[in-house]
């Protein structure tokens, strides 16, 4: 009798124990970031809003520019609303880390130091130093003839790096606007800077008198800035760019702004 008790309470226990097990609530797959921001509906994008033409506010203060319309056209082919959160360069990598938006959109360039940190998109801005003289000037074609001339230049900029190498006598200027004043009144021989800044002058003043005699090969790109750990996110961004090149949103914009098209 004290036997066959003990198997009946066994069999309560076994009963008790699969029923727990068979009750046991299934676990709730955690949602990738692209499944979260097409859920949302919306894309978080980190940019200046002072930034011409990239970014920055119209008479109507709209916020407009290149870079705000290529991320609009890319949140749109993602299928979800671009919504702005407008931040100082300082800050504007800091507040990627802290997740106040989900990419940064603001000309930010591809370096190897950025790469062991974040993802980029590809490329949506390509840009390369290029030697600026004035339109009548023959003697200068190339960076070597920079030698022994004036090349007006912004003192802690790259470009002033450059143009000294070349064995240019530099002419400080507190930027492009005022670099190349000094070319076109022929204080200054030349002027390097890159050439979608170029372009920008040339499509808000297009009868300066001023030419591209050279540019270097080596470019600088500019892309999309993304937290590490969301590849699916990446991977639809770079196929939303994709579409984009192809159908040939990006270059609309790039001519909208600039007159050419400075993707490529």
């Amino acid at each position: 009798m004290k036997k066959i008790k003990q198997l009946i309470m066994l069999g309560v226990l076994t009963a008790l124990t699969v029923g727990t097990v068979g009750c046991a609530k299934p676990q709730v797959e955690e949602k990738t970031f692209l499944e979260t921001i097409k859920e949302n509906g919306v894309l978080k994008i980190g940019t200046e809003g002072t930034y011409a033409p990239f970014s920055f506010h119209d008479d109507a203060n709209n916020l407009v520019g290149y870079d705000v319309e290529i991320a609009k056209a890319l949140a749109d082919a993602l299928g979800v609303k671009a919504e702005f959160v407008e931040t100082k360069w300082d800050a504007m990598i800091a507040g990627l880390d802290a997740e106040r938006y989900d990419v940064v959109i603001n000309q930010v360039s591809i370096t190897e130091e950025r790469q062991s940190k974040y993802d980029f998109s590809t490329p949506y801005t390509v840009s390369k130093a290029v030697l600026i003289v004035h339109s009548e000037d023959e003697a200068i074609t190339s960076f070597e003839d920079l030698k022994g001339k004036k090349s007006a230049q912004s003192l802690t900029s790259n470009f002033a790096g450059i143009a000294e190498g070349y064995g240019a006598e530099l002419v400080g200027t507190d930027g492009f606007n005022q670099s190349v004043e000094l070319v076109l009144s022929k204080r200054a021989d030349a002027t390097i800077n890159d050439d979608v800044t170029y372009y920008d002058y040339l499509k808000q003043k297009p009868e300066a008198a001023i030419k591209i005699v050279a540019s270097q090969e080596d470019a600088s790109k500019s892309a999309v800035l993304i937290r590490k750990g969301n590849d699916d996110f990446v991977k639809a961004i770079n196929e939303a760019m994709e579409k984009l090149q192809a159908d040939g949103t990006i270059k609309r914009i790039s001519e909208e702004y600039f007159g050419v098209d400075i993707s490529k």
